[in-house]
């Protein structure tokens, strides 16, 4: 395939692309699986438009057309060249358009199932530099690809449900518990298009810089990746079973990972067989897509669920997972927890400073 609509442009430096990549490449496991088993439900966004009297794209358009700046060879080129650069990498046929929309807080979004459109903030635009920005744009145009808006609708038709039947008794837990499942699935598929963004700008510092002036600003002189990296895995410690569970209690609702973990995440693919494969020109195919076996997929999203719940040195995991090979006293650790005698905690349960320390957001 040429570079969309000119056949003379190629990306601002050499960068691999990826004729006839599949979405597979870069979705997360438990992103993946999902996709692959809704791919097979032949009409199955045009059912959820029509079940939640959706926005038309139409006039999703014509609203951005009206309030927005759409960007263009005369109208934001830069941006305008750097979606063209995702679509020529990732082989994808028809660019989305893009459009910048003034707000003070940074953001990126992609919008629409038949026809998407990229949207970024005023903000966004001036807090990350050329390299940052493009593999946010990267990120976005996989959210096209995907056709991550499908299951996007869902939430919302589940929400709107949820608010209207919450006075019937059960009825509004067992939807609550579908957008909690929901938003489980939301956060891999941004881990899913974080991958596809370093596919695109190929630069793992810059990746891993724009999801960390997410979460603190443009003072990027104040700032050390590697010290952010550290975060992420103290976090991942975190300090005793009960921060274990105000971790839990804080991503449930979370349509996004936070920023450190995120970060942490992309180093880790980055330096993943998977990722070298990919590089080296072996990945999966579109034109094998419909070969795609359901099983084989919920099989792998069970798979990394299982390796993350090994990997992982959070306490309340870890005791899950003791409890799990019955190796843990219960009793215990939670008499332990509630008389302060936790590692780091002293006689009044605070942590290892000998204070509460309140916890942050990500982003």
């Amino acid at each position: 395939m040429t570079q969309p609509n000119d056949s003379s442009k190629v990306p601002s430096r050499t960068r691999k692309r990826f004729p006839g990549i599949s979405t597979r490449a870069w979705e997360h496991p438990a992103d993946r699986s999902a996709l692959v088993a809704l791919r097979k439900l032949s009409g199955f966004d045009d059912i959820l438009k029509k079940l939640g009297g959706f926005v038309s794209e139409r006039a999703v358009r014509l609203m951005f057309l009206a309030s927005a700046v759409r960007a263009s060879e005369r109208q934001f080129p830069q941006l305008h060249e750097m979606v063209r650069d995702a679509a020529y990498i990732l082989d994808l046929e028809k660019v989305p358009a893009l459009y910048v929309t003034q707000d003070p807080k940074p953001n990126a979004m992609c919008i629409g199932m038949d026809a998407p459109v990229i949207v970024v903030t005023t903000s966004l635009v001036e807090l990350l530099d050329e390299e940052e920005m493009r593999a946010v744009i990267g990120h976005e145009v996989a959210h096209a690809m995907s056709g991550h808006a499908v299951y996007r609708t869902m939430l919302i038709i589940l929400t709107n449900l949820a608010q209207r039947i919450a006075f019937i008794p059960l009825g509004g837990l067992a939807i609550m518990g579908l957008i909690t499942a929901l938003n489980e699935w939301f956060r891999k598929a941004e881990l899913s298009c974080d991958r596809a963004g370093l596919l695109v700008g190929q630069d793992l510092q810059a990746s891993m810089r724009g999801l960390m002036k997410l979460a603190g600003g443009h003072h990027l002189h104040e700032m050390n990746t590697d010290a952010f990296l550290e975060q992420a895995e103290e976090y991942d410690k975190a300090g005793d079973l009960r921060d274990g569970v105000i971790k839990l209690l804080q991503v449930l609702p979370q349509s996004h990972p936070f920023a450190a973990v995120r970060v942490a995440k992309i180093k880790q693919w980055a330096e993943s067989d998977e990722y070298r494969s990919i590089m080296a020109g072996a990945y999966p195919r579109r034109e094998d897509d419909p070969n795609a076996s359901v099983r084989e997929q919920a099989k792998a999203a069970a798979d990394s669920y299982a390796q993350s719940f090994k990997d992982t040195k959070d306490p309340l995991m870890g005791l899950v997972r003791d409890i799990a090979g019955g190796t843990a006293d219960l009793g215990g650790k939670l008499r332990d927890v509630f008389a302060g005698r936790t590692s780091g905690g002293d006689s009044n349960g605070n942590g290892e400073n000998g204070h509460n320390g309140t916890p942050q957001d990500g982003e």
